[in-house]
């Protein structure tokens, strides 16, 4: 049975934890000032282990008890902000994957699609999931970097998913929401392991790898379009 000050470090040391994702981004950004786009992706992989266990962490010692005095939720959203999607954001931007003219009404179409879609209200619903495009550009941008898509193409995809960050669908949240939630953790991780193959094998990763990697992104598109429908018709 620990002790009130343990307790009490257990629970600010996940909050630092949570925090090092700032870090992260930081290396993420000189990597791509560096023209470096393996580093930036392998940083912001790890930006995303921290984010998918963080969560974890902090129900299992309890920081609204224990650390309350920090709002854990915004420091995860500040984080988040910073590495899915100003990161991304400047990574396309920095790499000249937009066409000329569009680069900077692209990147603010993301930016500013992201910044309503981090504050709204039902960004994150009671029954566990996000409400709108849940603002994944690091994985957006790597994939269209890894695909060499054209930059018109990369122009078009990312202005239409920022579109959809406004349209009140819910997507599930891969760790929390139930609804197969075995199966969706046991699919993610196969996932994540062929999307750090193809991080580290940048910048022309094996296209029969990075195709086969996006199993995952239908997997869960459809089956947030299924549940979405489900909760309607609830």
């Amino acid at each position: 049975m620990l002790t009130l000050p343990f307790r009490k470090i257990g629970a600010w040391a996940v909050h630092a934890y949570t925090a090092t994702g700032a870090l992260l981004a930081f290396l993420a950004l000189l990597a791509v000032i560096r023209h470096d786009a393996r580093s930036t992706f392998l940083w912001l992989f790890a930006a995303t282990i921290v984010d998918a266990t963080d969560g974890w962490m902090a129900r299992r010692v309890e920081v609204k008890r224990y650390a309350a005095s920090l709002d854990g939720a915004r420091l995860d959203d500040i984080v988040d902000y910073l590495t899915f999607v100003f990161l991304p954001a400047f990574f396309v931007y920095h790499f000249q994957m937009l066409p000329v003219g569009w680069g900077a009404l692209t990147v603010a179409a993301v930016l500013l699609s992201s910044a309503f879609g981090f504050t709204a209200v039902d960004a994150k619903t009671p029954d566990c999931f996000f409400t709108g495009f849940p603002s994944y550009w690091n994985i957006a941008a790597l994939y269209l970097f890894a695909l060499h898509v054209p930059p018109a193409a990369n122009a078009a995809i990312l202005i239409a998913l920022a579109a959809l960050v406004f349209v009140r669908i819910g997507y599930i949240y891969p760790t929390r929401t139930p609804t197969w939630r075995w199966v969706t953790m046991v699919l993610c991780v196969v996932w994540g392991a062929m999307v750090l193959a193809t991080t580290w094998m940048l910048p022309d990763p094996p296209e029969p790898l990075v195709i086969a990697s996006l199993f995952f992104p239908v997997y869960y598109l459809v089956l947030s379009l299924v549940l979405q429908r489900r909760r309607r018709l609830a």
